[in-house]
């Protein structure tokens, strides 16, 4: 067998240094990178760190995103989004891998981003957040208006300065950034802020908000199109007016909005009235009333003229009622004197009827009739106690019939038990059982049960005592059977 030939001169590495001298060669090389292609699987698992994998039509390459960094990012990464990332390369020696630690994200041209906002335009629009029969009037003319802008910008100066020319009201502006990357965020947690005001409280709850920004390019309207924005507009329980951009900027809160103006000052003019065209329709309507009620005025008036020539003179009117008046007046005068005779006559007829000898005969009958009614009434009530009493006594005898005294005296025992109970019957007595025996008379004679003989129950003899009611001097009780 031919020996093995030598190893040579050639280093022998180990898997770790191998992989480490890999790490650090790909690493000096590939230090830093931008990479262009499509998002594919995205992963976020629970440590907050984002895994991805970027491809083009021939390759894939895996991309990781550290807690920190993903947080930061302008863009939300999302499968089919075609992105260009920033990082370096390096390598996983765990898996013999090689991978892109991502610094920095952005959308990859502005097709990419209408891409993005047509898909996520869809998918709200499935969801219901643009129907237009969600949308609420905005109100004539609200107390407070809420403004939700940068504070350093035009915008907000235009819009106060349109106010002021138009119908001054109280604006409470809540400062946010209107573009960058915590550009959403702000103008979700203003939006959220103005809805959680209380009324009445310390400072005013708007009714009515504007959310408004400059134009601009699309990336720069871009926070106006984030999911967050759009939800937090379409959970406003305050109307809002959106102007974000110009008249041909348009972005996903447009939509959800209940209005949307073309330019923050348009908001502005939506928002509140001219005062001065206010009040000169006022005035002009006051001036239409007044004439108004004046010409109602003058037609009832001619028109009541009208009606009263037609009428008959007042003497005329009354002349008729006052002869009837007069005629009533005289028989008035004949109808009471011949009624006071009526009532004297009868007064008389009465007063007769009323003399002392009348009264005591009345009397008389009366008193012979009440005693007579007296005595009907005893004759009566002594034949019902009588009849009573019979039935009575005929109750008693059948009473004394039924009763088991009566068999008693006729030479029968009643036996009952220690319990009072009766006793029907032998079986449920035992030997030595206290028993009480009842005799004609209520005369009762306690016995104490013995031993049965020949079927038949016996009972201890043994001594009789002294009953309270008949004397005895002695002597035996006596057997049951």
């Amino acid at each position: 067998m031919a020996d093995d030939a030598p190893p040579g001169n050639a280093y022998e590495f180990s898997v770790t240094e191998l992989s480490m001298a890999l790490k650090r060669t790909v690493e000096d090389t590939y230090g830093y990178v931008r990479v262009r292609g499509e998002l594919g699987r995205v992963s976020r698992p629970a440590s907050g760190h984002l895994y991805l994998d970027l491809k083009d039509d021939k390759s894939v390459l895996n991309g990781v995103i550290w807690k920190g960094v993903a947080s930061r990012l302008k863009v939300k990464p999302e499968q089919g989004l075609e992105v260009v990332c920033t990082g370096k390369l390096t390598t996983f020696p765990g898996q013999s891998r090689y991978q892109i630690v991502i610094e920095s994200m952005e959308l990859a041209g502005v097709g990419a981003l209408m891409a993005l906002l047509e898909q996520r335009k869809k998918a709200l629009t499935a969801e219901g957040l643009f129907d237009p029969t969600k949308k609420r009037p905005l109100p004539f003319l609200p107390e407070t208006i809420g403004v939700v802008t940068s504070p350093s910008g035009a915008v907000i100066r235009d819009i106060l300065h349109r106010l002021r020319d138009r119908f001054p009201r109280h604006v409470l502006v809540w400062p946010v950034r209107v573009q960058g990357e915590q550009s959403a965020e702000e103008v979700t947690a203003a939006i959220k802020g103005f809805n959680a005001l209380k009324s009445g409280g310390p400072v005013p709850r708007p009714d009515l908000l504007i959310v408004a920004r400059g134009g601009g390019s699309l990336e720069d309207l871009w926070s106006f199109n984030e999911e967050i924005v759009v939800r937090a507009a379409a959970a406003s329980e305050i109307p809002l007016i959106s102007a974000v951009g110009h008249e041909t900027d348009t972005t996903l809160i447009d939509f959800v909005s209940d209005q949307r103006a073309p330019t923050p000052t348009a908001a502005a003019e939506m928002a509140v009235p001219v005062r001065a065209d206010l009040v000169a329709r006022v005035l002009d309507n006051a001036r239409r009333l007044v004439r108004a009620e004046t010409r109602k005025v003058t037609e009832l008036g001619a028109r009541l003229e009208g009606l009263s020539r037609g009428l008959p003179k007042s003497d005329d009117l009354f002349a008729l009622p006052g002869q009837r008046l007069d005629h009533a007046s005289q028989r008035l005068g004949l109808g009471l004197g011949a009624a006071a005779a009526a009532k004297r006559s009868r007064y008389e007829r009465i007063a007769g009827r009323l003399s002392g000898r009348a009264l005591t005969s009345t009397l008389t009958n009366g008193r012979a009739r009440t005693q007579d009614l007296a005595a009907r009434a005893t004759r009566a009530e002594r034949r019902h106690l009588a009849d009573l009493g019979k039935r009575l006594g005929q109750a008693a005898r059948l009473l004394d019939t039924l009763s088991y005294q009566g068999v008693l005296s006729r030479g029968f025992a009643l036996v009952r038990d220690a319990e009072g109970a009766p006793v029907h019957s032998s079986a449920g007595i035992t030997q030595g059982a206290p028993l009480e025996l009842e005799f004609s008379g209520s005369d009762k004679l306690p016995v104490i049960a013995g031993k049965a003989t020949e079927g038949k129950a016996s009972v201890s003899k043994t001594k009789r005592p002294v009953s309270k009611k008949k004397s005895t001097s002695g002597g035996d009780q006596g057997q049951l059977f």
